[in-house]
């Protein structure tokens, strides 16, 4: 899964946002010098103001202020564009302390904030501000890193909370192995298992995503938020763009690079779809806001590897990592890559209301075929594979290893397929119980229309 998956680490932003940690000492003026995207010019070239200013991709320099509206103006455009926050919305942030995610939670608290005196300066009141809840996804059980540095940074991610008001932000710390089955007598263990029979290093870092996702749903489910809200950035896209490509997920990699992704029982969505990693880490520097770099491992694999390559062709280019992201963007998105129009239509600007309607009436309904792993959507031969296995599948772990895409059946699966059984009975029921379901379903409509299909002996 994931987001999500998220390109970002689900919880918020990848080892490729994090920031480069700048001296105490240094100078706002030399700090924007070190950091900057490309050469910084002698004035604002917004404002016109006097004074060291930050280049960003493109060229144009900016002073903080105006750099910071510029990042804003991304953000915002993306919200309200893609209609991702609606007033009757709970919206879940993922965090992880990374300058991503830190940047995304300091941006839709002021659109929060914003809400919430427009709510109550307003006669009518008939539009509340959206609900904003934190959620902070521990892996410590995955991780050699002592128990009393996880409890330093979450009491770290409380304090930024406490620093944001108005508007109160329940924080969520949700342990990754909560999201096996709660009859297991001992979670952290079976979870440890379960990661330990993926033998792809590649595949042991998507798998452990796909966890962090089913976490951040189960806590949306549980607490009643409507939205997820990831951290991901363009950095980050494109790190996934590329690292799909190489894992043969052409065909599902659409769904990836979308600003809004509905396949989710609970929807998420990428607001700093736009924004550069450096840009982000930038900010978070230029402004003081508090990062909390615990969970931020080096991706392996080939993840890993594109990080790096990704990484050297920002230093050549910064406009890179654009363009790798426009060039995927130009791919067909699936159904579940929008909001319907319906709850959507009149929270979004006029000017976009008439595309939104036609793009939805001319899409049909979402009925894509996903992985049961990862969730990507199946291709035609993998449907084919399904379908097939359906009518021959003698046990249940047949038509669970029919669920699986492609990619997974490489890189996640299993080598033996003697060791099927194992892996699927230690897998998070949420996922293999969504097959029973599909399986009993079809079962009940074939015994339903049993007595008018025609036997094989039948001629006719």
């Amino acid at each position: 899964m994931a987001a999500a998956a998220s390109a970002c680490g689900g919880a918020g932003c990848r080892p490729q946002c994090s920031a480069s940690a700048g001296g105490e000492g240094d100078a706002p003026a030399e700090s924007m010098g070190r950091l900057s995207i490309s050469a910084a010019a002698a004035t604002c070239g917004k404002c016109d103001g006097g004074g060291a200013a930050v280049a960003v991709a493109g060229g144009v320099g900016m002073c903080a202020d105006c750099f910071r509206a510029h990042l804003f103006g991304k953000f915002k455009l993306a919200v309200t564009s893609n209609a991702m926050v609606r007033p009757t919305d709970a919206v879940l942030l993922a965090f992880s302390g990374g300058p991503a995610s830190r940047v995304a939670l300091q941006f839709i608290h002021e659109m929060q904030s914003k809400a919430i005196q427009s709510w109550e300066t307003s006669n009518s009141q008939a539009l509340p501000a959206f609900r904003l809840g934190v959620a902070f996804v521990d892996e410590s059980v995955l991780s050699v890193r002592p128990g009393h540095e996880i409890d330093m940074a979450i009491e770290d991610i409380k304090s930024i909370l406490s620093s944001l008001s108005p508007g109160d932000k329940q924080l969520h710390v949700a342990p990754l192995e909560d999201v096996i089955s709660s009859g297991s007598d001992d979670k952290a263990a079976r979870l440890k298992e379960l990661v330990g029979v993926i033998n792809d290093e590649t595949g042991r870092d998507d798998f452990i995503r796909c966890l962090r996702m089913l976490s951040l749903q189960k806590i949306a489910l549980e607490n009643g938020y409507t939205k997820i809200m990831l951290g991901t950035c363009a950095s980050g896209i494109a790190c996934h763009v590329l690292s799909a490509t190489v894992k043969g997920q052409g065909y599902a990699l659409p769904a990836d690079v979308q600003y809004v992704d509905t396949r989710w029982e609970v929807p998420v969505v990428l607001p700093l779809h736009d924004c550069l990693a450096q840009e982000l880490n930038l900010l978070c520097e230029l402004y003081s806001l508090k990062t909390q770099q615990l969970l931020n491992r080096p991706c392996s694999g080939i993840n890993g590897l594109v990080a790096s390559f990704v990484s050297r062709l920002r230093e050549e280019n910064p406009s890179r990592e654009h363009t790798i992201l426009r060039t995927a963007q130009k791919l067909k998105p699936f159904s579940f890559n929008k909001f319907s129009a319906n709850g959507y239509h009149d929270f979004l600007p006029s000017r976009l209301r008439p595309k939104f309607q036609n793009i939805d009436a001319n899409e049909s309904t979402f009925s894509e075929i996903l992985c049961l792993i990862c969730g990507s959507p199946f291709s035609e031969s993998e449907l084919q594979n399904l379908e097939n296995t359906k009518h021959k599948a003698q046990k249940k772990i047949d038509l669970y290893t029919a669920h699986c895409c492609q990619s997974c059946h490489f890189q996640i699966l299993p080598a033996a397929t003697d060791m099927h059984g194992h892996f699927f009975s230690l897998l998070p029921k949420f996922w293999t119980e969504k097959v029973d379901t599909a399986s009993a379903s079809h079962s009940s409509v074939r015994d339903q229309i049993a007595d008018y299909l025609l036997d094989e002996d039948d001629e006719n």
